[in-house]
């Protein structure tokens, strides 16, 4: 898998844009990180700086400019950073962080997922086994499958083959500054290339090349600059 350098993290992810920049210290594929979240969360929570973040109940770490509404449900190990907002309803059911200024909106799910920095995903999403990039956004009621019918490992398909990540259980790795159009389904194992846009009600798998609009499955044009 090595020889896959399209894969590369600085690819698709500027990791300075997230509290879990060290997480991807020594790692290849963004994909890679993700069995090592809780692990991460549990040793940084601690060393988050008290005049910044509330340790409530069991390791979760709030920062306290977070706006958290009261109806939300958090299970820990989970860190929410600077600024971020955690709305009506929304579940966060562990080993996720949510990055400075990110939106996880009104019944949203968040399961095992890191959101960089500024990431919306603001109604009715499923974010589950994912890593969504610098400024993503998610429309409405877009999901990311994270378990295959079959239940068998992930590849990610790509013009040339196949990657095997290895992994029962991934979503999808969305790059910084893609848009994902609402009731779109980015099926396990899908990754998106820097500054995409993938119109709603699309049906998304495997690899997608940076600057692309996706209008329909399988029509990709080039971004119009």
């Amino acid at each position: 898998m090595r020889m896959f350098e399209m894969f590369k993290t600085d690819k698709y992810l500027d990791v300075s844009k997230t509290l879990a920049q060290f997480l991807f210290d020594g790692v290849d594929y963004p994909w890679e990180v993700l069995p090592s979240l809780e692990n991460f969360i549990m040793q940084l929570g601690p060393m988050l700086s008290a005049e910044q973040f509330n340790k409530i109940g069991e390791n979760i770490w709030i920062a306290k400019s977070a706006q958290i509404a009261d109806s939300a449900s958090i299970t820990g190990p989970c860190i929410i950073d600077e600024n971020a907002q955690i709305r009506h309803c929304a579940f966060i059911r562990g080993n996720a962080i949510i990055g400075k200024g990110a939106v996880v909106g009104n019944s949203c799910e968040v399961k095992n997922s890191l959101l960089f920095d500024e990431v919306e995903a603001p109604h009715f999403n499923y974010i589950g086994d994912s890593i969504l990039g610098y400024k993503a956004h998610l429309g409405a009621g877009v999901i990311t499958s994270n378990l295959k019918n079959d239940r068998g490992k992930i590849a990610i398909k790509f013009p040339l083959g196949e990657v095997d990540t290895g992994m029962r259980k991934m979503g999808a790795v969305v790059a910084d500054g893609v848009q994902i159009g609402c009731n779109s389904v980015l099926n396990p194992g899908t990754v998106i290339s820097r500054n995409t846009t993938i119109y709603p009600l699309n049906s998304i798998r495997g690899w997608v090349d940076e600057n692309s609009i996706v209008k329909s499955a399988g029509n990709v044009a080039d971004m119009i600059q």
